[in-house]
């Protein structure tokens, strides 16, 4: 099942997608919740009772009428991983960077997320804004000190994210926060995928394009520390919240590495198999 949040006229609706359709979900269902987080939080009860409306649902808008919005723009917190591809990871250390040994984790403030096909903004403050290619997850389910074992019980999904970066930011201060976290830089979408539409999240294709010219492309399944591995070393220091978002790391092609940088007008497109894309357009900062 597709989870999304879409705009149609002058309202925004929360929904699941049906046959190429936006259905609205409180049309499905007489105590639908008012937020993606509590359809998360209440996933055992609701999503059998979803899916079976879904089946007799007659009120619906073709996904080509509506504009899709970020999912979870209300999320408590937007975690990533760092230098997470073993063939990222050995560009950087080309470049001279240390590579940890450790999981490497750093904030992207959630004040940068946008919507999948919104525009993306060079700021006035950077000129060297970069992509990454990543595979989102999103915790479904309170959690605290979770086990490898039972990591995948707490995903509430997966979505297509770019962990866009100010380079020049990013390589200014000894953590990432600053240089990950400008104004529109956390495009996600275009919905959140259930687990059960998603077999194995460590064999999945991930591409990315800007023009249309091919930047990266990686199988998740080369990710240095697999996705249970990430969710149990965080639950070890936090305790995650339904909603909280997950970026899983990117692999080689990264513009730093290959000396370009983004530029006003470009337009970056990230495909992963099963989940679907994004596509944001780069605009100057007024």
């Amino acid at each position: 099942m597709k989870l999304i949040r879409y705009t149609h006229g002058a309202r925004t609706f929360i929904g699941a997608v049906d046959d190429g359709h936006a259905v609205d979900l409180a049309t499905l269902l007489p105590d639908a919740p008012g937020s993606l987080k509590e359809v998360l939080a209440g996933a055992a009860n609701l999503y059998p009772r979803i899916r079976s409306a879904l089946a007799k649902a007659t009120a619906r808008v073709p996904l080509s009428a509506v504009r899709l919005e970020a999912p979870l723009p209300d999320a408590q917190k937007y975690l990533a991983i760092g230098m997470n591809y073993e063939d990222h990871a050995e560009e950087a250390r080309r470049a001279g960077v240390t590579v940890p040994k450790n999981q490497l984790w750093f904030n992207k403030q959630v004040s940068c997320i946008i919507g999948p096909y919104d525009d993306v903004q060079r700021p006035r403050a950077s000129n060297q804004v970069d992509y990454e290619a990543e595979l989102g997850v999103v915790i479904g389910r309170r959690c605290r000190h979770v086990s490898e074992a039972d990591a995948p019980g707490v995903v509430g999904g997966y979505f297509v994210a770019n962990d866009v970066t100010a380079r020049d930011w990013q390589m200014a201060s000894p953590t990432y926060t600053l240089g990950k976290s400008f104004d529109t830089h956390g495009p996600t979408g275009p919905w959140i995928v259930t687990p059960d539409e998603v077999p194995d999240p460590h064999d999945l294709e991930m591409r990315l394009t800007v023009n249309g010219e091919l930047r990266q492309k990686q199988n998740t399944g080369s990710m240095i520390h697999n996705i249970w591995q990430q969710i149990a070393h965080l639950s070890t220091v936090m305790t995650l919240m339904p909603g909280d978002l997950i970026a899983t790391g990117t692999c080689a092609g990264v513009g730093i590495a290959l000396g370009k940088f983004l530029q006003p007008g470009d337009v970056v497109r990230v495909e992963i198999e099963r989940i679907g894309h994004i596509e944001n357009r780069i605009v100057q900062e007024p």
